[in-house]
């Protein structure tokens, strides 16, 4: 791990805290906000790849547990771990590895398509089969209605895949951070 790779981390993971400034949504029928963070996480893992994307958002989600309020709303401590978000807040990790693992794979053919399809199967379908399970576990709800509730913010993550996507080309245009590092690691 370089330097650069140290930076980077720490830059996405301040990105994605950056993000939590938006003011958050609630829908009446889930606890959970509509917040523009997975935008943050979806950014980690296309721009910086599998293990980078990663560790940026587990550096956020370690700042958040030890009580610092970087989650919309102003939230952090150990009990947002514990709450309806806790799900999602995990699928951030999962879902920034799953869409930086995704992207270089399919690096060398990347376009607007390919890269949203990976946003979206990354930052919607991976995150939400964890996020999902974990707001009918925690709010105690069956978990068909979990997923009802969860529905209404597709739209708003599939405007947030689109960014993603258009940024990931971009970025691979000009500036290719995974392509300096891809299959050197």
């Amino acid at each position: 791990m370089t330097t650069r790779d140290i930076t980077l981390i720490a830059l996405f993971a301040a990105l994605t805290a950056v993000m939590a400034i938006f003011p958050p949504v609630t829908l009446p029928l889930l606890p959970v906000p509509i917040t523009a963070q997975s935008l943050g996480v979806m950014l980690a893992g296309g721009v910086l790849g599998a293990k980078r994307g990663g560790l940026a958002i587990l550096l956020l989600l370690v700042l958040v547990a030890m009580g610092l309020p970087l989650l919309s709303g102003g939230r952090g401590g150990l009990s947002v771990f514990f709450g309806p978000t806790s799900g999602f807040l995990l699928g951030w990790l999962v879902a920034a590895f799953a869409i930086g693992w995704m992207t270089e794979k399919f690096w060398d053919g990347l376009s607007f398509v390919s890269a949203t399809l990976i946003c979206v199967t990354g930052g919607i379908v991976v995150m939400y089969a964890i996020g999902i399970p974990g707001i009918s576990l925690v709010a105690g709800v069956p978990l068909s209605k979990a997923f009802m509730g969860s529905v209404a913010f597709i739209p708003g993550d599939i405007v947030k895949a689109l960014i993603s996507a258009a940024v990931m080309v971009t970025v691979k245009k000009s500036y290719p951070i995974i392509g300096q590092t891809h299959g050197a690691a």
